[in-house]
């Protein structure tokens, strides 16, 4: 029998993700960024509570400004955007790819119950809907 394809965020999203606290250091996030190989990650207090969201994009500009003035980069909690948006678990996935046909992001953090879980990116949910479509 084959594999059954994934029908929800649950099933596609990973688990141990990278991320960050407000405390963390802009140049400490781009190093985790380049190593993790995503454009952005959420920011968790100290329970783990999403608090934020941060993305290449959005640090940018101020390394760059930071190196011309020789200043240390700042803190992420300076930076980050507070309006996050965030997907259930049980959220179905093809519901999910019709939200990121717009002008959405490109990484969703996966809350449940206030606590981050996971999160799941668009090349996740692209990748299951074409194992729902070709399985």
């Amino acid at each position: 029998m084959p594999n059954k394809a994934p029908t929800t965020v649950r099933e596609i999203m990973s688990r141990d993700c990278y991320r960050v606290t407000g405390k963390t250091s802009v140049a400490t996030l781009a190093k985790g960024l380049a190593l993790h190989r995503l454009p952005g990650v959420p920011v968790v207090d100290e329970r783990d509570h999403l608090i934020g969201f941060i993305s290449e994009q959005d640090v940018m500009g101020k390394v760059l400004e930071s190196s011309y003035l020789n200043d240390e980069p700042p803190l992420v909690s300076e930076l980050m955007r507070n309006e996050v948006l965030s997907v259930p678990p049980n959220k179905s996935i093809t519901d999910l790819a019709q939200e990121m046909l717009g002008a959405k992001p490109k990484v969703y953090p996966v809350v449940e119950q206030g606590r981050l879980v996971g999160i799941v990116t668009r090349r996740d949910v692209l990748s299951a809907v074409l194992r729902m479509r070709y399985s």
